[in-house]
This record gives C-alpha cells, sequence and structure tokens, in this order.
C-alpha cells in the first residue's frame, strides 16, 4: 500500500515527526546587528536539545563582553560572510573566526565571551544555544574551533552539504565537546534534493536560509520558504528526509539535529540553571569574578 503524505502549509500541529511550522521573529541591535530568532518555547517537540537559534548578519561590535553558564555557545560561520570574527573568552582565546569557520564554546560553570567583526567585516551565520544536562552544568568550560578548512563536504545529486559537527551520509567531522549535535549547512541546486537519515532517539531543527526547500519525511510533506523552519521530533528508528528544492534559486538550508535532554531548566539570558537555586549559584559566581576575565584586544 503507498503511504498517504500530508501537506502542512500553516502552523499547525504537523504529523509523523514533523511539527509546526515556525518562522523567524526579526529583531535587532542597533545599525550593526539584524537577525530571524528562534527559541525553544516556539517548539512543541524536536527542537531540545537547542534553546535558541538567531540567525544574523553583524558588521559592527554589538554585544560586548558577556556571560555565559550551563549550555554551549555555538557560532556557525557562513562561507558568503566577508572579513573576520575577532573571538575572545576568558579561557585565554583570542583569535579570528574566518568564512566557513564553527566555534564551540561550552561555558559549562561559567566564561565571559566577546566577539566582533573586524573592520569592514560582514558576519553573516548562526547564533546557538545548546542546553547541556544538568547533572553537567557545572563542568569546566572547554573550547572547540573546527576551521573550514577541516570541515568534509558532501556533494551528491546537485547538492553540496558541510558536515560542520557530527556525521552525515558517510562523512564524519569533529565531535561536540559537550551535547552531541550533528550540524549541515548546505546548498540544493533547483530541482534536485539532499538526502539524509536522523539517528533514532534523536530529532532535528530544519531551517530555509534562503530560497523554498520541500521537507519530505516519506509519510508527510512541508514546504518551507526563507526564514521558515520545522522541526522533527524524535522517534525510535531512524528517520529518512529529503529536502527537495522547489524554487527557482539554489536553496540555501542548515539543520541541527541531535537527541533530546527532556529536562527542565531556567534561564536568564546566556545563563542557564536546572532550576531557581542553582540560577542563584551561577549568577553568584558570576557577581564573584569566578567565571575569569577576557584578555585585552590584539
Amino acid at each position: 500500500m503507498t503511504a498517504i503524505k500530508s501537506i502542512i502549509e500553516n502552523n499547525d500541529q504537523g504529523v509523523a515527526g514533523l511539527y509546526k511550522k515556525v518562522a523567524g521573529k526579526p529583531f535587532t541591535v542597533g545599525e550593526s546587528f539584524q537577525a530571524l530568532a528562534f527559541r525553544h518555547a516556539d517548539f512543541e517537540a524536536g527542537f531540545d536539545p537547542l534553546i535558541m537559534v538567531d540567525h544574523y548578519t553583524m558588521t559592527g561590535s554589538t554585544f560586548g563582553a558577556h556571560p555565559h553558564a550551563g549550555l554551549s555557545a555555538v557560532s556557525v560561520i557562513f562561507e558568503d560572510s566577508v572579513g573576520k570574527f575577532h573571538n575572545r573568552d576568558s579561557l585565554g582565546n583570542d583569535f579570528d573566526l574566518e568564512p566557513g569557520d564553527l566555534y564551540w564554546l561550552k561555558a559549562g560553570s561559567g566564561v565571559f565571551h566577546d566577539e566582533e567583526p573586524r573592520e569592514n567585516a560582514k558576519i553573516h551565520g548562526l547564533q546557538i544555544f545548546v542546553n547541556m544536562p544538568n547533572h553537567s552544568k557545572d563542568d569546566a568550560p572547554v573550547s572547540l574551533h573546527v576551521k573550514a578548512k577541516d570541515i568534509p563536504i558532501i556533494c551528491e545529486n546537485g547538492a553540496r552539504v558541510r558536515v560542520l559537527l557530527g556525521e552525515s551520509n558517510g562523512k564524519q567531522s569533529a565531535q561536540s565537546p559537550s551535547t552531541p549535535l550533528t550540524i549541515l549547512d548546505g546548498e540544493v541546486e533547483i530541482s534536485k534534493r539532499f538526502k539524509f537519515d536522523v539517528d533514532a532517539g534523536a530529532g532535528a531543527w530544519i531551517y530555509a536560509v534562503s530560497g523554498t526547500l520541500q521537507v519530505d519525511t516519506g509519510t508527510s510533506v512541508m514546504v518551507l520558504k526563507e526564514g521558515s523552519s520545522v522541526s522533527l521530533r524524535s522517534a525510535s528508528g531512524k528517520q529518512s528526509v529529503s529536502l527537495i528544492n522547489i524554487g527557482l534559486t539554489n536553496s540555501h538550508f542548515a539543520v541541527l539535529s541531535g537527541k533530546p535532554l527532556n529536562e527542565t531548566f531556567v534561564q536568564q539570558g546566556p545563563l542557564v540553571a536546572a532550576d531557581p537555586f542553582a540560577m542563584e549559584k551561577v549568577v553568584e559566581r558570576k557577581e564573584t569574578g569566578q567565571f575569569g576575565s577576557i584578555p585585552a584586544k590584539s
């Protein structure tokens, strides 16, 4: 018997793993930062272990030095960025991220972080907050820098997909230093498709950076236009997903996939803790200088 597919074109809850379509909410900071924002509260399932994702462009210093704790802050720099992104943190790191790079900062017990475009740079990418298991939120901070030249690329059937983290379609990249996550950054030509698997027990967040994509799980279909996303809830078995470019230009997409933590947490901006009492301890560590300090600009 041929499976019947459901076409989901609105924000109602989906079927067979696909949940509601969520469009990014625009927000700006001054004249140097424009973004589409996605938050965990926007999704009913499939987004965990993600807390937030911002799809942004940045042209100047915006946030200054700021704290992180209880989560990982992940920077994905798209290849069409121009110039360098100066990264500094209280682990002693002081270097530039370049177009195509990934930087994973496992904040754990607490760090300070600062990143800003170098002069005349225009940075285009994703800023991602990934939750940490509550039992490990006080781990020592650690970082991972994956350079563009070291990222494996899948090239097949009109698709070019960079495996920034994790594994997909036989290509193995660096592994997360904290919560396991697979991150794909890809492009599909007109009328072509990219097919990938989501591991058993894992969910996924699928985002149309540009163009128009049809997301096909084999039992349901959803159309994503530029700036919209859908979450795929976890299942007991492996799930196969096809991304078909049904637009008139090449489509750029991102996929973030990991197993849900299924834990409650509290959040104060870039600080995350298991509960209000633990958050008090986080704030106390920050205010007493236990997050360290950032080196002077180079």
